[in-house]
């Protein structure tokens, strides 16, 4: 009796929890131990939900160099560094862990599957630069609140899952710099996105006709290997499509009329592919333009008039073509150095292409579909003479003011 009582004495003086650990022992086979949850202080009851999808999780990381997982320890979630907590749009009362920045944290783990895909109020999840790989799970589905995911910079492959193709709430796509491949469904340029970031991928297909139903402002399809033309539905999204990065990839034929449409259109880049055939004139319509880049391609003929008096041009790179002639506005953006057209077939111009490899060039038949449509200009009502504007008024050098979204996601890091 004596041993009990002095087992009871000490009890008596130990706190809560110590004493619940010391009664585990004493526990029978039927009674589990509680979980830890339970031992814990939440701010509330949907932190604790995801508390141990959260521990599941730090245990799969392999590496953390910044000793970020140092921080993800204890009852208080929306104090882990790289977890931000809100009230939900069920419930202002509550609070939940409703984004998740791991930008730049280097983290590795064999995947993501468990983890944000369980977390039933996640809004937004950013991973750019971290050493993620696998597959985007399909019960990525079940988060309902979900609009912005960044997966860019990692070891992502496998192909686009269908399953983006339904959550409408989805208006921030970016999957850059990754090794994603096969082919974009075609349904992905329907979804509701603001920005789609595909760049630095292994995309293998032809630009799809839905490619011009895409409401997005912003979109890369950088470093790829697309092929075939730039469809002429891309004329459709002309209340939309502010910045297009196509450079880098494998697409040919000629450009489209429709091009000339795009009237929000401030940044366009299609360098580095195979598209041939002269300039349209309906470019002379792209009145916010400010950077036109089509350098490294087969295009030829003479570079639009009504093409360097746009106003808001800054840069126009056409160097690397077999373009043969340029009037005087276009002379103008030369000698100011907004217009770029070194190593093509203008005699009379530094800095141009041998003649026998121009000549070899023109030697070989080239044809474009509706080439009827490249003298018209659409926003002028019809078709202009090429040297119809005559003044001699100069032009001053503009600088853009545009920051441009499209050319950062070219960077593997987001600043």
């Amino acid at each position: 009796m004596g041993h009990y009582y002095y087992l009871i004495i000490i009890l008596l003086f130990l706190p809560y929890s110590s004493c619940q650990i010391g009664f585990q022992g004493l526990l029978p086979p039927s009674i589990s131990p509680p979980l830890i949850p339970d031992l814990l202080n939440f701010l509330d009851q949907r932190l604790a939900i995801v508390y141990p999808i959260i521990k599941t999780f730090k245990s799969l990381i392999v590496s953390d160099p910044l000793n970020i997982t140092g921080t993800w320890v204890g009852s208080d979630i929306c104090n882990y560094k790289g977890f931000h907590c809100d009230n939900p749009p069920d419930n202002a009362t509550a609070t939940v862990l409703a984004s998740i920045d791991f930008n730049g944290f280097h983290l590795s783990a064999p995947s993501l599957d468990g983890f944000i895909d369980q977390l039933p109020d996640l809004a937004l999840f950013h991973a750019n630069s971290n050493n993620f790989s696998g597959t985007i799970s399909p019960n990525i589905a079940k988060l309902q609140y979900l609009y912005e995911l960044d997966l860019s910079n990692n070891n992502f492959f496998g192909g686009i899952p269908q399953v983006l193709l339904s959550m409408p709430g989805i208006s921030f796509l970016d999957l850059r710099f990754n090794s994603f491949s096969g082919s974009v469904p075609p349904q992905l340029f329907i979804v509701k996105l603001d920005a789609l970031f595909l760049n630095n991928n292994n995309f293998i297909q032809t630009l799809p006709e839905s490619l011009g139903s895409i409401p997005a402002y912003y979109i890369t399809l950088a470093n790829n290997k697309f092929t075939g033309p730039i469809p002429r539905s891309i004329g459709k999204a002309s209340d939309t499509l502010t910045e297009v990065l196509l450079l880098n990839n494998l697409l040919s034929g000629c450009l489209p009329y429709e091009l000339g449409f795009l009237r929000e259109l401030t940044f366009f880049d299609a360098g580095n592919n195979l598209l041939t055939g002269p300039l349209p004139w309906s470019l002379g319509c792209l009145k916010k333009v400010e950077v036109v880049n089509l350098a490294g391609n087969m295009l030829y003929g003479q570079v639009p008039e009504v093409l360097c008096e746009l106003e808001n041009l800054v840069n126009l790179s056409l160097s690397n073509n077999y373009f043969n002639k340029v009037g005087p506005w276009c002379h103008r953006l030369i000698v100011n150095g907004a217009l770029d057209v070194r190593n093509n077939c203008i005699y009379g111009l530094a800095h141009q292409r041998p003649w026998g490899e121009c000549s070899l060039f023109f030697r070989q038949p080239r044809f474009c579909d509706r080439l009827s449509t490249f003298n018209i200009i659409p926003c002028r009502g019809g078709s202009l003479s090429q040297n119809s504007n005559n003044s001699t008024s100069p032009r001053k050098q503009r600088t853009s003011n545009s920051v441009s979204v499209t050319y950062k996601a070219l960077l593997r890091n987001r600043l």
